[in-house]
């Protein structure tokens, strides 16, 4: 059992996630790492954080196949999601791709399917295929990635489209466009943000966040780090699913462990204050 029990999001139909999954964009890239990374996925999932995240383009197959031999023997508590890429979209395609995660996977359905951008196949062709992966079987539940408000609202427009579960999009404390609009639309549609990369990929952005003089104060007084601070913010209210990358045991626990600090309102405040929402809309961001 969890020493750690996170809070939690519902998504449409009921099924309750922890709010702290798992992510593993450039895991199972490395060899040398192999060993440490599939420690690192069955500790999470060990702690309560049952959702990991990974995707057919992530060294292309090299994660889904990790993640496979991370599961085994565990699959039933693990809720798995994985991402076709958009030119593999097309109803036909899309099967076979399907089909093909699943093999490296080592299982016979997804949790979760997500269509990682958008593309050229028509979004109907897209709804249609997911459609009949679900009645296949093959997959759960279906969603989308990378998709801005207008995408959302011409999704809701095609026949089945309004059956999304998600959105997984970018979302951390230097990037809180979302808050603008998309993020109150899926709130008020009852379609959760799955955000990846909610401690930003490294740079100047993470940097910067990391040694800013107010998140290490707020960090000070919850005795955590600046890191569990920022992941902590990304999960603080509405319907958000952070799935931070974590290849390392330590890196792990101490993500489970944020799941239990709270921020206290003049905290947030600081936080705004230092990097502040957008007053206007701006377009989504990517990486």
């Amino acid at each position: 059992m969890s020493n750690y029990p996170a809070p939690q999001i519902t998504l449409r139909d009921g099924t309750a996630l922890p709010k702290i999954g798992l992510g593993t964009w450039f895991m199972g890239e490395k060899g040398a790492d192999r060993a440490e990374e599939i420690a690192a996925l069955r500790l999470g999932v060990d702690m309560g954080l049952k959702v990991i995240d990974t995707a057919e383009m992530y060294g292309n197959g090299q994660s889904e196949e990790l993640v496979g031999e991370a599961v085994r023997g565990i699959r039933d508590d693990v809720f798995l999601v994985s991402k076709v890429l958009p030119q593999h979209a097309g109803r036909n395609v899309l099967a076979q791709s399907c089909e093909q995660s699943l093999k490296r996977l080592g299982t016979d359905h997804l949790d979760l399917y997500l269509l990682h951008w958008r593309g050229d196949v028509p979004l109907e062709e897209t709804v249609r295929g997911m459609e009949e992966l679900v009645a296949s079987g093959k997959i759960l539940r279906w969603g989308v990635s990378n998709f801005d408000l207008d995408d959302m609202k011409e999704l809701y427009e095609v026949q089945g489209g309004d059956r999304c579960a998600t959105n997984q999009v970018l979302y951390h404390l230097g990037s809180r466009g979302i808050e603008h609009d998309l993020l109150p639309w899926q709130a008020g549609n009852r379609v959760p943000v799955m955000a990846y990369s909610p401690l930003a990929q490294g740079g100047m952005l993470r940097k910067g966040m990391i040694e800013s003089g107010t998140v290490r104060e707020i960090a000070r007084r919850h005795e955590a780090t600046p890191l569990q601070i920022l992941l902590a913010w990304s999960i603080r209210d509405h319907e958000v699913l952070a799935i931070p990358k974590a290849s390392s045991r330590k890196h792990v626990a101490e993500n489970a462990a944020a799941a239990q600090i709270r921020l206290r309102p003049d905290e947030l405040w600081m936080l705004d204050e230092a990097f502040p929402q957008p007053a206007w809309r701006v377009p989504l961001d990517m990486i």
